[in-house]
């Protein structure tokens, strides 16, 4: 039975410490580290540190990379647009000086809570930067195009709504980017979110979430912090610009702190994930976690997660959804098949279909629905506008009842196929196996795709 998350956002939020959080709240760290190691990164090595903030035992992240110069480098932003100086000398004699008034990581570099990431140029230097720094060293670095982090992120074994939600975190920081820098989100450069560190930030939070079995997320009012902190181009406001962007719509909360409390990873976080903003409402509490940040405040300096166990009433197990509709009776099978596509892998949608319509002057048409969470509506619609013909999207919200559901692995003669449950008060309603792990299976062992199934149902552990 996939489960709820609060976000309590009481000293803002950063991917580090919400990653540190949901570890806290148990999170299978192996799990999240042994699925990172299968991405392209460099070597790296992850510890989740303990630590006291205000009277609160909480977690903290720390990431060391083995072959870097220079390691455990902290940070409080997120996005690629900050410009920070470090008061440091780097291995190849280049000198930095920062400014922070930022969330709070300390710069103490005899410590192991730095996060650094070594990123090769075309000089031959290597540099370090991680969550939150944009540096400019009057010399080119290895940034990452958000089109490519987007497509590695389909191209990995990662599992499917790890990668649906990493992208969609990604895509929103992306778009933020974009427009304050007024370019297209694709040829966005990530200084700071393409720099290693952040990658491991934001798709470990949704391997976390996965670990979780979390199916809904929902978020505390967020504060911002005050204050202004350097950029390549002067001093800028806190919050900063991208994150300013990402947290449109979503509500803030007072709290009279000189810093940044919230980074654009952190916010990104919010705007592609959350479904909702407010109080705490009905549940039962599963699980707690508590990640840190660096810095230490006169406030608590954590983000708080609670994992929650919805009451089994049918009430609660409703919830409401974006429904998205353009029609077209002048745009090709194909068109719609990919724009479908998109949909699902880049917009987040729950779902995607085509239903056969007679248009005006009786001419046979399509008409494209997509359904979502709120948090992805934009992110949809665009799609929708982008990739079709269609001249206007139609957007409305409904509400759904849905069964609990859950994944059972059923060990068959043709490898480990995973099975969906869904079910009521401890009672299993339906099951059906996993297309893609029976397709595949099919595939190796050149069998019949219900010769798969069968097996696979025959086999199904008896739990729910």
């Amino acid at each position: 039975m996939g489960k709820r998350l609060y976000l309590d956002c009481v000293s803002g939020i950063a991917g580090d410490m919400t990653l540190a959080a949901l570890i806290d709240a148990g999170a299978d760290l192996d799990y999240i580290v042994a699925h990172l190691r299968r991405l392209p990164f460099d070597d790296f090595d992850m510890q989740v540190l303990p630590v006291m903030k205000q009277g609160i035992a909480a977690k903290q992240l720390s990431l060391v990379f083995p072959g870097s110069q220079e390691q455990g480098h902290d940070h409080s932003h997120g996005a690629g647009s900050h410009d920070h100086d470090h008061g440091h000398t780097h291995a190849h004699g280049h000198e930095h000086d920062h400014d922070h008034g930022d969330e709070g990581h300390s710069h103490d570099h005899s410590t192991q809570g730095h996060t650094h990431i070594h990123v090769q140029n075309e000089h031959g230097h290597t540099h370090s930067h991680g969550e939150g720094h944009d540096h400019d060293h009057g010399h080119d670095h290895d940034h990452r195009r958000a089109s490519d982090i987007l497509q590695g992120i389909v191209n990995s074994e990662l599992p499917p709504r790890v990668k649906v939600r990493s992208r969609a975190i990604f895509t929103a920081i992306a778009e933020a980017e974009g427009k304050i820098h007024g370019m297209p989100p694709e040829d966005v450069h990530f200084h700071e979110v393409g720099a290693m560190d952040s990658i491991i930030d934001i798709i470990g939070v949704c391997l976390a979430l996965e670990s979780l079995d979390i199916d809904r997320i929902a978020a505390s009012p967020v504060p911002t912090g005050s204050g202004k902190l350097r950029m390549a181009h002067g001093l800028y406001p806190i919050p900063a610009p991208a994150t300013a962007e990402l947290l449109r719509g979503i509500p803030l909360a007072p709290l009279d702190v000189r810093g940044e409390l919230t980074t654009p990873t952190g916010a990104g976080i919010l705007r592609a994930l959350a479904e909702s903003f407010g109080p705490l409402d009905g549940g039962i509490i599963d699980r707690i976690g508590y990640g840190a940040g660096k810095k230490d405040f006169d406030h608590p300096n954590v983000v708080r997660c609670l994992v929650l166990d919805d009451a089994s009433s049918a009430a609660n197990n409703r919830e409401t959804v974006m429904v998205l509709e353009a029609q077209m009776d002048d745009c090709p099978g194909e068109v719609i098949g990919y724009a479908m596509e998109r949909l699902l892998e880049e917009g987040g949608a729950l779902d995607v279909y085509c239903t056969s319509v007679q248009m005006k002057k009786n001419r046979p048409g399509i008409l494209l629905t997509a359904l979502c969470h709120e948090a992805q509506v934009d992110a949809c619609e665009r799609l929708m506008l982008q990739e079709t013909s269609t001249l206007g999207v139609r957007r409305s919200s409904w509400t759904r009842q849905i069964l609990d559901r859950s994944w059972v692995t059923a060990d068959t003669r043709f490898g480990p196929i995973r099975v969906k449950q869904a079910h009521r008060d401890g009672v299993l309603w339906h099951q059906s196996p996993e297309y893609e792990d029976a397709a595949r299976a099919a595939r190796e062992h050149r069998v019949p795709l219900q010769t798969v199934y069968d097996e696979a149902k025959r086999l199904i552990p008896q739990q729910n």
